[in-house]
């Protein structure tokens, strides 16, 4: 139902929908496949109670919040905002809409609406059916934002996909004899880190663990290890290979075709889980990989792989937003680089993306773009 609103209203409305926002990004890394939700319980103007959704499985952000209230009583007369719509269903905990309309809170603002299909407006018409004064849209592009993978997720039932390139000035992410070790500074590398804490898996390819021999764990900065998913078409990849070993979870994609039981035996018996999909442009079906990954409940997807898997992910249409560390370094024409062909002959034809925020590491300069 569309509100008639002042400007006085929205920025009103909009500095405690803020505020939410702040605090639901408190559990980046840890809610998944949650959404991140912050609310605030406001009065004459005064916020007396705050909270978020600290973990998967524990109380969600209004729960916290209205436990944050001294006096019970206030919140008879307290507007509640939150920036996800409240959910409506009993899943690990009890529906919040029921606990606000329990409270007698009068009046919810609402950045976005759910778009869980257990939820999905649900929540919503359940508390204007019980008189509650619902206010929807608030910030609602950034709370969409916010949510992007969880949003994706149950959309179009696939994970949100991130490309990660660390490159030189002129577009190359290693030099001619393949060395990439290092092309960007520290406090680039740790906000890589701090990237993978947030996303639910980290992504590459068998060329990556043969040039690198990655780990592809959190270990500069705070935060939980992904599940760490690897390519390999053909089994090529040697079973001491540090993404093999046990500081964190591995999945290992390889083709349906691929026969070498031994080392299938001895990957598994290292807790290392195996899935065998299709074949397509000589490579795996990274479409199938994909709708592996968001059967297993994992709704964002970090990618550090090389030019050939950054260029089939492209062309397969799968990429959602792309971090580009930039170093003010020169490799040449020698050097790799970032992606394989694209099979780009007209500027019109080209892989188009919409810039959305620079910010700078020490010497480097990150770009954040999506995919258009």
């Amino acid at each position: 139902m569309a509100v008639k609103k002042t400007r006085r209203d929205l920025q009103h409305h909009e500095r405690y929908m803020s505020r939410c926002l702040q605090l639901a990004q408190r559990g980046a890394g840890s809610v998944s496949p949650n959404p991140m939700v912050g609310s605030v319980i406001v009065v004459d103007n005064r916020i007396v109670g705050e909270g978020f959704h600290r973990r998967f499985g524990g109380p969600h952000a209004e729960v916290n919040a209205i436990a944050c209230v001294d006096d019970e009583a206030l919140l008879t007369r307290s507007t509640l905002y939150v920036n996800l719509e409240p959910c409506s269903h009993y899943g690990k905990t009890p529906p919040c809409s029921d606990l606000i309309i329990q409270k007698k809170i009068p009046k919810v603002v609402v950045a976005c609406r759910d778009p869980h299909e257990k939820v999905a407006g649900k929540g919503i018409g359940k508390l204007r059916e019980a008189g509650v004064d619902v206010i929807e849209g608030i910030l609602e592009d950034e709370a969409l934002k916010l949510n992007e993978a969880f949003i994706k997720s149950h959309v179009k039932n696939m994970p949100f996909v991130a490309l990660k390139l660390a490159q030189t000035l002129d577009g190359k992410i290693a030099t001619v004899t393949g060395r990439s070790k290092w092309i960007t500074g520290k406090e680039s590398r740790t906000h890589v880190h701090s990237l993978r804490s947030r996303y639910d898996a980290v992504l590459t390819g068998s060329a990556t663990v043969l040039a690198d021999d990655p780990r592809l764990t959190v270990r500069h900065t705070k935060g939980r290890n992904p599940l760490r998913v690897v390519l390999d078409r053909t089994l090529r990849l040697p079973l001491g290979a540090k993404v093999f070993n046990k500081e964190a979870p591995t999945l290992l994609f390889t083709s349906v075709e691929s026969s070498n039981t031994t080392k299938l035996d001895r990957l598994q018996k290292n807790g290392v889980e195996v899935v065998h999909v299709d074949e397509k442009h000589g490579g795996l079906d990274l479409g199938e990989v994909l709708s592996v990954l968001h059967a297993k409940g994992i709704l964002s997807v970090f990618v550090e792989s090389g030019a050939r898997l950054s260029a089939s992910l492209l062309r397969s249409m799968l990429v959602d937003k792309a971090y580009i560390y930039i170093a003010p370094k020169l490799f040449g024409g020698d050097g790799l680089d970032s992606f394989a062909p694209l099979d780009v002959h007209t500027p019109d034809k080209a892989f188009l993306f919409r810039f959305e925020a620079s910010f700078f590491f020490g010497e480097d300069l990150l770009l954040e773009a999506y995919t258009r």
